[in-house]
Parts: C-alpha cells; structure tokens; sequence
C-alpha cells in the first residue's frame, strides 16, 4: 500500500518536473507577446484618479482572468477538433487589434482643440460610464493577447500527452495574468511610492531623491506607454497577419520582420477604420426635423 502511494507521488512528481520544464519553454516562447500586452494593458490602466487607479487594474484583472479561464478549454477543444478555427479567430483579432492601433493614429493626428461647451459635456460623461468603456476595451484588447499567448503556448507542447498540454497552458496563463498586471499596478502607483520615501526620509538624502525620481518619472511613463502601447497593438497584429496567412508570410521575405509587420497592421487597420467609417455614415441617425 505504502509502496503504491510513493509510486503515484513519483508519478505526480514527474509530472509536474515535465510541466515546469514546458512552461519555462512556452514563458520564452510567449515573451515577446507577454512585453506587448504589458505596453497595451499599462496604457489602458493609466489616465484614472489615483484613488481609482487599483479599483480599475483589478477589474481589468478579473476580466483578464476570466478571459484564461474561457479561452484555455475552448483552445484546447479546438486544437483537437477543428484546428482552423484557431487561426480565424486569431485573425479577426489581428483586425481589432489593428483598428484600435490605427485609430488612435488618426486621433492623435487630426485631434482638434475642444471648444468650452465640449469641454463641460465630456466632463460630465467622464465618471462612471467612461471607467466601464476603459475597462471593457481592455478586457476584450487582453482576450485577443490572451488568444495568442495560448495558442503559442498550446503549440510548445503539441508533441506532449494532453494532461501535460493543460497544465503548461494553464501555468503560463496564469504567469501572464499575474506577472503582467501585477508590474502595471506597480507603474501606476509608482508616484505613491516616491511620495512615502520622501515623506520616510523628511525630503533628505538618497530616498528622498529616488522617491522624487520616481514621482517624476511616471508622467513619462505614462506618456510613453501610449506611444509604445499603440505599436505594440500595430506589431501584434501585423505578426499575427504574418504568422497565420501564407500570403503574408512570403511577402517581402528581404524586408525585417519588425517592417513587414508593422507595415501590414497599418494596412489592415486603416482597412478596418474605412469600413467602420462607412458603416457609420451609412447607418447614422439623422435628428428629427
């Protein structure tokens, strides 16, 4: 009896030494999406007051974490049962993503100065209703990152029995969720942070100057994250145009990878943005007479 128990221990053992091995495999696999998601999703956590800053992240959280808990089964169900439907769905999150990235371009560029009575009105918007549409768009941004992070993650581990293949998606799942939200809370509370030293150290020494370091530092970070977030949402896109169509694998093969990419997202996402463009003028509401 003894014997049979320290036999499924060892059992138990080297299951889990396969899975951690894996995982480590699938985490540096994963990387370069797991660094774009945390540019994205600091970005989209950022702008709130700051006594709203945590109740925001943690809601944006749970959502990521629902995200794991739905897309882990379904991607696995699919790999087994109907493997294309990975790559559609992989692509109509290339456009979305592709969109959000060039939409905020062309805000950016053809952003005009508000008038007093614009002003007022969005002020009123801003509370309640626009934190939920911040938090919305983060949650369905993070599902199409999330899409990708197991699909790679899921194709590290195509050659390994199915209970090792669930483990190590939902251990890097897991990484992803907590590692990146956990560095965004630690950026969004960075001033906190520099405030607590300086007050420590009664604005002297060596803590009181890191601590105004850091206060002065995330303004720039911030400012940074929407630049480096909006490529990142172009990068992804345009990678995954390129990893999941053939057509767009073989195009330009002496051009980087980084251009081609970048190139073929903008391109789908002023695609994208023309269309919903037309939609709208199309189906827009005329006011009564």
């Amino acid at each position: 009896m003894a014997s049979g128990i320290f036999a499924i221990f060892d059992d138990i053992a080297a299951l889990m030494d396969d899975v951690a091995v894996a995982s480590k495999v699938a985490t540096q696999k994963t990387a370069g999406i797991l660094g774009d998601d945390l540019a994205v999703n600091a970005e989209k956590a950022t702008g709130f007051l700051s006594s709203r800053e945590l109740p925001v992240l943690w809601a944006i959280t749970k959502g990521s974490l629902l995200n794991k808990i739905i897309i882990v089964p379904i991607a696995l169900l699919l790999n087994i049962f109907f493997p294309i439907a990975i790559t559609v769905i992989l692509v109509l999150g290339g456009f979305y993503l592709a969109y959000e990235g060039v939409e905020k371009i062309i805000e950016y560029i053809f952003h005009r100065s508000k008038t007093g009575e614009e002003v007022i009105e969005e002020r009123k918007e801003n509370g309640a209703d626009l934190e939920k549409a911040k938090i919305k768009s983060a949650v369905m941004t993070d599902f199409i990152l999330s899409v990708e992070i197991v699909i790679i993650a899921l194709g590290t581990v195509l050659d390994r029995e199915l209970t090792v293949q669930i483990l190590t998606v939902s251990v890097v799942a897991i990484i992803a969720t907590v590692g990146v939200y956990g560095i965004v809370a630690l950026i969004v509370r960075m001033d906190d942070a520099g405030y607590a030293l300086i007050k420590k150290s009664d604005d002297k020494g060596i803590w009181s100057k890191v601590g105004r370091i850091l206060v002065k530092s995330l303004p720039i970070i911030i400012k940074s994250l929407a630049v480096i977030g909006t490529i990142a949402l172009i990068l992804v896109s345009g990678g995954i145009f390129v990893h999941n169509i053939a057509f767009f694998h073989d195009l330009l093969p002496g051009k980087p990878s980084i251009v081609k990419e970048m190139g073929i997202g903008l391109l789908a996402g002023l695609l994208v943005v023309g269309v919903v463009n037309i939609f709208k003028s199309i189906f827009k509401v005329k006011p009564q007479s």
